[in-house]
């Protein structure tokens, strides 16, 4: 199937642009290891998508070309609908997710890190990022991630679910490996752009490597 995915990339880029009630959206690759990774997983992917209304997302699940294409070639799909709490950052100049601020919220936790990699960085980078993510996948409170990227190599994201916000606040800077990385990306300016948002969990159905990570967590 993976050349109909490879396919999938290329033409649903033209049903998605024209796509009624999204406003943002991503066609994304995926690295093998819940992370960035260098080498890519031909056989997951994924999209990323803004709706304006929940009717919108309804009526695309149900009726679009893309969702219908994933439905007949893929063996395996995983969906979660998100809530944006926080967002610092752009993608492609744009604030996809606003500027929500959320702080009240309790409860498990999305987290989306993304950025464009400065070419002259790009060795400085891929040497740091293994290590942490065999960390992130042993933190308290980790429950799954997923490396995703727009491009090979300089446009990378991740993709990861928590218990709580405590939980991501702890790995970001009470781990010793995570916080270093983040204080090289300052100092050393690793980014041309960046972005990092977090998001309330709202519905999920599918599986993920052969189960619903978050099928007993919300209710």
């Amino acid at each position: 199937m993976i050349p109909f995915a490879l396919l999938a990339m290329a033409i649903h880029r033209w049903p998605m642009l024209w796509r009624q009630g999204c406003s943002f959206w991503k066609l994304l690759g995926c690295g093998h290891n819940g992370t960035f990774d260098l080498q890519p997983d031909w056989q997951q992917w994924g999209l990323l998508a803004v709706w304006d209304e929940r009717e919108d997302f309804d009526r695309f699940y149900s009726k679009s070309f893309v969702s219908k294409w994933w439905a007949t070639y893929a063996t395996e799909q995983w969906t979660i609908l998100l809530e944006p709490l926080q967002s610092h950052g752009r993608w492609n100049g744009k604030e996809p997710f606003g500027k929500p601020n959320i702080s009240t919220y309790t409860g498990p936790v999305a987290v989306l890190t993304r950025a464009t990699i400065r070419f002259n960085k790009l060795k400085n980078f891929w040497s740091n990022v293994d290590e942490v993510a065999n960390i992130m996948a042993a933190a308290p409170g980790y429950i799954t991630s997923v490396g995703i990227g727009e491009a090979p190599v300089y446009r990378q994201a991740t993709f990861s679910v928590w218990e709580s916000a405590d939980a991501v606040k702890n790995f970001a800077y009470n781990t010793p490996e995570h916080a270093e990385v983040i204080r090289k990306t300052r100092q050393e300016n690793w980014y041309s752009e960046e972005l990092f948002a977090r998001f309330k969990p709202l519905e999920t159905w599918g599986t993920l490597n052969g189960k619903n990570p978050l099928k007993n967590i919300l209710k």
